[in-house]
């Protein structure tokens, strides 16, 4: 009876001591989920599209897939644009893999800043690509495109952006 009492103090303090909460890598992205419509400002020439976002493979990923039809104007063909993006937590960090039908892969490397996600490109020869993602009110998100040249890694320019709604 005294060794149990014995085990019984020396294990309770163990027990009692809860294991903390993984935190939640994907909650920068969290707000995305859903479907979205882009805005367009009624300009001929001006491109549509839309994308979904949502969590597969037992919420282990969030998956993007998007799309984008440009209208011939200026001289310029009509075109159409398909992309798909995979975010996935590798070595505790929040990462992303894109690839489009126009032959572009790329790997990012997630982080939260104060307003949503913002995704740059892992160093490689070549440019440099952020994607950010910007909450604005009543289920708006300004989406954000820019790229570095490779002689200034670090200088990016914004190359597209545009206002995303969400519909579902």
């Amino acid at each position: 009876m005294r060794s149990s009492i014995l085990a019984l103090s020396l294990a309770a303090p163990l027990l009692a001591q809860a294991p903390a909460p993984k935190a939640d890598l994907f909650e920068p992205v969290r707000f995305l989920v859903g479907d979205w419509v882009g805005e367009s400002d009624g300009k001929p020439g001006s491109p549509s599209g839309a994308a979904s976002f949502r969590f597969e493979l037992e919420g282990r990923t969030l998956v993007r897939r998007s799309h984008a039809d440009y209208p011939a104007a200026n001289g310029r063909p009509a075109a159409h644009h398909e992309d798909q993006m995979t975010i996935f937590v590798e070595g505790g960090q929040l990462k992303a893999f894109y690839v489009d039908n126009e032959g572009h892969v790329i790997r990012y490397v997630a982080t939260a800043i104060p307003q949503g996600a913002a995704f740059t490109s892992e160093p490689a020869p070549g440019p440099r690509f952020r994607l950010t993602y910007l909450r604005g009110a009543a289920d708006a998100v300004t989406v954000r495109f820019e790229i570095a040249p490779p002689n200034a890694p670090d200088a990016f320019k914004t190359y597209v952006e545009g206002v995303t709604r969400r519909v579902k």
